[in-house]
């Protein structure tokens, strides 16, 4: 159980994005995960869907553990 709801913003404790803060986006409790914007940045290249459009590189943030992450204001 986590007092993480989605909406809140928070801070990472640890990892390459330490010190960062970001509201929630998506929780996944029973995986432990939490998405946070703006943290855990991959980029996604993605092909052409149609003929004669180009391709893209987008950004796409991946799931945290939970546990590297400290609430810093809740939503309410």
């Amino acid at each position: 159980m986590t007092n993480i709801k989605k909406g809140d913003t928070v801070r990472v404790l640890s990892g390459d994005d330490k010190g960062k803060r970001g509201k929630v986006l998506r929780l996944m409790p029973k995986e432990g995960l939490a998405v946070v914007e703006g943290v855990n940045m991959k980029k996604k290249h993605r092909r052409a869907r149609q003929e004669g459009k180009k391709g893209q590189v987008i950004d796409i943030a991946l799931p945290v553990n939970i546990a590297k992450l400290a609430l810093v204001e809740s939503k309410k």
